[in-house]
């Protein structure tokens, strides 16, 4: 028999300290594909809507994508962004809704709009009033979501990614969309339960490379080859979204024997609690990474310094200035940095020749309070880009972006990426693609919280990791949250459960 699914990707991580809010437009510059189109851009990348079309294929379903729809990490969806684009998913599940056998949805997990703090709960919400109870729905999910019991009762299929960085998009695509097709056969009837504890994140991020992650990845494969266990997610939480159901969870999807896969979960959970002081990295100040920098002789490869702080794809701003600063004043050579965020210096740039010598005031503008304001600086214009690049490495390979207009400036022995869109480093082609090669230099600053390590780590002779104070800094009692619950770990760092 062949099945009707209807399938759609809309995802944000919300920051609700960044100040600019998530609008429409927000979504059209980085990722708004409708139809065949989205299919002809993420259909055979390592993306989600690759596994469902995977499916698709491999099950001889009829595929009807409405939808792939994403933007940076930044400030709150607005209700008209949240209005259009989930709207547009709503409308064709309604249209379609006596064709269709099953839904299939590549959600985030971590979107916050200006009217409702769990927007992909509310999302599921308007789905289940257009469909009816009874339609199974499948979600993939992005390990720093913050899972919310309402997601889980309204969504039967729940399965998030299993590493970070996230590096099995479309296989957890393919594990969603079997795990689907087999309610549709009626083989089995899926639930989705829920754990939790009362911290703003797990404490190494959902780290899975090093730490405890590993062994409780291991112990969650080994689980879902038990009887009647379809899929275990265990979500680190994303803590930089001032909410109520903020924090890590295990969730677990099963057919049946409810109470033995609660304590399973709860297992995990209780384990996540225990181990809440077990910080794998050290992040170090500026001017420690800057020292480290100036002493550092190349063997195998650069020093990469991950500015976890700053990174974009947490919704900090992009634009923090203490690490090039600190890099500056020691007088690194031989160096990259990027990227900083500044479409206004680099439209300046735009306006001169490669050679020219300029004076600009660079990053430091959305917000001066996190990671410095801006720097005035004498450099060379390098290069000026309309900022397109596609990526080559494991997270993104084969996918095209823009970081808009963007310039390589100079300074001293340092190269610097200036860009008018905020991503963060996670491919060494956003580097290449602007003529600075990160594996021949000797140090690397770049703004990325962990992601940066698929790329980078087989280039480096070293990585450290460093807090410049911007909005993303791991020193979450800097931010100011006025809506998690409390007591809450670690602004609560005595609490006991």
């Amino acid at each position: 028999m062949s099945y009707n699914v209807l399938t759609a990707e809309f995802g944000h991580e919300t920051n609700t300290f960044n100040k600019n809010p998530t609008d429409y437009d927000a979504f059209a510059r980085y990722s708004i594909y409708f139809g065949d189109d989205a299919i002809k851009k993420y259909g055979q990348a390592n993306t989600e809507l690759a596994g469902f079309c995977d499916c698709a294929r491999d099950y001889g379903w009829k595929q009807t994508h409405v939808l792939s729809a994403g933007a940076e990490p930044a400030g709150v969806v607005t209700r008209d962004a949240f209005d259009r684009l989930g709207g547009a998913i709503i409308k064709a599940a309604g249209q379609h809704k006596e064709k269709l056998d099953g839904i299939l949805l590549a959600l985030h997990g971590a979107m916050v709009t200006d009217f409702c703090e769990d927007g992909e709960g509310e999302l599921l919400e308007r789905l289940r009033a257009a469909v009816g109870p009874d339609m199974p729905i499948a979600i993939t999910l992005d390990p720093h979501g913050n899972v919310t019991q309402k997601m889980c009762e309204l969504a039967d299929i729940m399965v998030s990614y299993k590493t970070y960085p996230h590096v099995d998009m479309r296989e957890i695509g393919r594990h969603a969309g079997a795990i689907l097709h087999r309610t549709m056969k009626g083989e089995v009837r899926p639930r989705t339960l829920r754990v939790h504890r009362p911290m703003l994140s797990e404490v190494n991020g959902g780290r899975s490379d090093v730490g405890p992650m590993v062994e409780w990845i291991a112990k969650s494969l080994a689980y879902e080859q038990e009887p009647g266990v379809l899929a275990v997610s265990i979500n680190a939480g994303f803590a930089y979204a001032d909410i109520r159901e903020i924090g890590p969870t295990v969730t677990v999807t099963y057919d049946r024997n409810e109470d033995k896969h609660r304590a399973f979960a709860e297992a995990i959970a209780d384990d996540i609690w225990r181990k809440r002081f077990d910080v794998v990295n050290s992040y170090l100040s500026v001017e420690e990474a800057a020292k480290i920098a100036k002493a550092y002789e190349r063997h195998t490869g650069p020093l990469i310094i991950g500015d976890y702080a700053d990174n974009p794809g947490a919704g900090a701003y992009g634009d923090s200035t203490n690490l090039l600063k600190a890099m500056i004043e020691a007088s690194i050579a031989d160096a990259a940095f990027g990227p900083i965020v500044d479409a206004e210096t680099a439209k300046q740039l735009h306006g001169h020749t490669v050679g020219d010598r300029v004076l600009v005031k660079l990053g430091g503008k959305f917000d001066p309070r996190f990671g410095g304001g801006p720097l005035e600086l004498e450099g060379e214009v390098c290069l000026t880009s309309d900022g397109s690049y596609t990526c080559d490495g494991a997270m993104y390979g084969g996918l095209s972006f823009s970081w808009g207009k963007t310039a390589v400036l100079r300074v001293g022995g340092i190269e610097i990426l200036v860009v008018s869109e905020p991503t963060q480093i996670l491919d060494l082609q956003q580097f290449r693609a602007f003529g600075i090669d990160p594996a021949a230099k000797t140090v690397v600053g770049l703004k990325s919280m962990q992601h940066f390590r698929a790329a980078f780590e087989p280039i480096a002779g070293k990585v450290i990791v460093c807090d410049s104070g911007a909005l993303s800094t791991p020193n979450w009692k800097k931010l100011a949250y006025r809506n998690v619950p409390r007591p809450i770990f670690p602004l609560d760092r005595e609490m006991n459960i």
